[in-house]
């Protein structure tokens, strides 16, 4: 089976299972940990795994229903990449990818049927982008999920973005999917690495984009407001991958979604302080 091999393992997360695995116990002990609740899909940030990794890692595994449940997770619809407004959002049409913990079967059925309904341009896995926006992701969908398929879009930050996200949803639907959802995006990059000093330097450079820049984007997830979303991500440049988070609102909401949960929120600044930092945040989208 041709597979999307990996590119980032050993340099933003661990290469080996082992490593790995430890890596994610470490991360369900931080902070209060996983949530409970029936979630059906969260926004993930996509830093290397020593700066973000724990945000990651906890959504991802709240939207396990958990031992006791009868619930099998068919395929989870992971969403993300770098775009911009006029990229031609892209999806991987066979095959697997890899990851530590062995290799994620492609759900090919789902894709060809996405693919029938929009226009979206589709990638075999030799021909598919490095994208940590995806890639950091695949070893926690494959550890806490390992029997589910993967889907896996690319995503610009268009009006288009809320229609990949319902369609997955629909024809997910007509195959009798169980799906899980999940838009990986890093919030504000914010410092002369990134040509972004609105606020200019130091601690109050921090506080604005903790507290404004990047509460703003939150507000906009939380309220599940894909226009306010896109409209934030393109004028604040406080979310790197708005379509993918668009795309994710959408389809969670058809999935029934009515309350979205702040599960925690922090940025590269504080593990390592700099001029430059990158803002994180993980979102988990509730039915009830």
């Amino acid at each position: 089976m041709e597979k999307k091999k990996m590119a980032f393992a050993g340099s933003w997360y661990p290469a080996s299972s082992n490593e790995c695995e430890a890596s994610i116990q470490g991360f369900l002990k931080e902070k209060q940990g996983t949530l409970g609740g029936h979630f059906i899909g969260g926004i993930v940030p996509h830093a290397g795994w020593y700066y973000s990794g724990s945000i990651a890692c906890r959504v991802i595994a709240s939207l396990d229903p958990g031992k006791g449940s009868d619930e099998k997770i068919d395929t989870i619809i992971l969403f993300g990449a770098h775009m911009h407004k006029q990229s031609e959002p892209f999806i991987l049409i066979h095959g697997a990818v890899e990851t530590p913990f062995g290799d994620i079967e492609v759900d090919k059925e789902l894709a060809d049927k996405i693919c029938a309904g929009i226009s979206i341009r589709k990638r075999a896995p030799l021909k598919f982008p490095d994208e940590n926006t995806l890639e950091l992701q695949y070893p926690f969908i494959k550890y806490f999920y390992p029997d589910a398929k993967i889907v896996v879009c690319g995503v610009a930050p268009s009006f288009f973005a809320s229609i990949i996200g319902n369609m997955a949803v629909e024809e997910a639907k007509n195959l009798s999917r169980n799906i899980k959802v999940i838009g990986s995006t890093d919030m504000t990059h914010y410092g002369p690495d990134f040509g972004f000093t609105p606020a200019g330097t130091g601690k109050k450079a921090v506080e604005w984009v903790k507290n404004e820049n990047d509460r703003d984007a939150i507000q906009a997830m939380m309220e599940m407001d894909e226009s306010n979303i896109i409209a934030q991500g393109l004028k604040n440049k406080n979310m790197c991958c708005t379509g993918a988070v668009a795309a994710t609102v959408a389809a969670c909401k058809k999935l029934g979604a009515v309350k979205a949960i702040e599960l925690d929120y922090a940025t590269s600044f504080d593990k390592s302080a700099s001029d430059s930092f990158v803002g994180y945040a993980g979102i988990l989208y509730s039915l009830s």
